[in-house]
């Protein structure tokens, strides 16, 4: 029942039936009363924040509660006690434009439930965040989420977390054969997309940035663009595939796009589009395609890959595929706060691996083929 502006929630079955049976849990009752487990988490613990949540609401849940003849873990809800509803989060680099979304999407949802973070940046170094990692659990963290780049995760180091029952999520890496729960975009389907939008504009000569091979979304990402031109029989020239080196700083992709063209001018294969790795690569393509008086879109179209902040407001404005970044930072919070408010015991809770799909984004950066007023550099043959 539901009394007072701070309210108690007493629990009593009203379908309680004799015999062994399923024992309902806060993901049942979410569903149940159409809340999320978060939401439901708060108001059956009497969280601090229930009282922001509107008695209709609290209604709902503690009827769907009952319905379900719901009881609290009383062990659970014990050894929470004992902590302080805070999440670790764990960055690869803060001045990367790929974070930022996804933290804004962490805090978002973490403001809407009990739990507050604890940030750490490890600045592109494995020691650093395996000591961040070792502070983070001194700080009796109750949960953790990091946003992985392609040297940052040490897969051993958070399987060990998960062992001792801190629910831990990936955000960036596939770990389908993992232990631990992961989200990532699917990059697959993000390189058919890109090189499905260049096909559709009649782009038949086309240039590709690769990504470096220690970036774990670079095979993938090619092998969505390889399967999308087998599929519509478009060949891809070898002499017009450029592969970025390996990189640890923010901008050394923007760089990396701004040396691809210079090699691809050298090598004088005409083209009339480039696909790039990722934004901030295609950023640098444009640049040095700038440079050298080669207009976009006029003579070259150009797509690239994340929607970072800067696409939107390059000149001019850049077609990318979107990674849904703060949503994969809400999800990463959902997860976590289920795990942590699940009456489940440990090893009972299912590992999540969920892969988000991307979304083309056409700004004016692209145009037809036809309209392109020729192929760029002139052919050596």
């Amino acid at each position: 029942m539901l009394s007072g502006a701070e309210s108690t929630i007493t629990l009593i079955p009203m379908n309680a039936k004799k015999g062994k049976k399923h024992a309902a849990t806060i993901r049942d009752v979410a569903a149940e009363s159409g809340f999320s487990p978060a939401t439901v988490s708060i108001v059956l613990n009497n969280a601090p924040l229930s009282r922001y949540i509107q008695a209709t609401t609290k209604e709902r849940i503690v009827k769907a509660a009952r319905k379900l003849g719901y009881q609290p873990n009383q062990l659970a809800r014990s050894l929470r006690s004992r902590r302080n509803n805070t999440i670790g989060v764990v960055v690869f680099d803060l001045t990367d434009p790929f974070c930022t979304p996804i933290m804004r999407g962490i805090e978002n949802t973490l403001y809407q439930s009990s739990y507050v973070s604890l940030l750490a940046d490890a600045h592109n170094e494995l020691s650093r965040f395996e000591k961040y990692l070792e502070m983070l659990l001194e700080r009796r963290v109750e949960g953790m989420i990091v946003i992985a780049n392609w040297t940052l995760v040490d897969i051993a180091l958070l399987a060990d977390l998960e062992k001792r029952n801190i629910p831990t999520v990936v955000i960036g890496r596939e770990l389908q054969n993992e232990t631990i729960n992961s989200i990532m975009v699917d990059n697959e389907a993000g390189g058919r997309i890109a090189l499905q939008h260049l096909h559709s504009l009649q782009h038949r000569k086309i240039a590709f940035v690769r990504g470096p091979k220690s970036v774990v979304d670079s095979p993938l990402r090619w092998q969505g663009i390889t399967d999308y031109a087998q599929s519509v029989g478009l060949p891809v020239d070898p002499k017009l595939v450029i592969e970025l080196p390996d990189r640890k700083e923010p901008n050394s992709s923007f760089e990396g796009g701004y040396r691809a063209v210079e090699e691809l001018i050298k090598r004088k294969r005409p083209f009339t589009a480039v696909l790039a790795f990722d934004d901030m690569t295609a950023l640098g393509v444009m640049r040095g395609l700038a440079e050298r008086g080669i207009s976009v879109p006029d003579q070259c179209s150009v797509i690239g890959f994340d929607d970072v902040a800067p696409a939107a407001f390059s000149n001019p404005a850049l077609t990318t595929v979107r990674q849904p970044m703060e949503g994969m930072g809400s999800t990463a919070v959902e997860i976590v706060v289920e795990s942590l408010s699940s009456d489940l015991r440990p090893g009972e809770i299912s590992v999540v691996h969920r892969k988000i799909s991307p979304e083309l984004v056409v700004r004016a950066s692209t145009r037809a083929a036809s309209l392109t007023k020729t192929a760029f550099p002139p052919s050596a043959d």
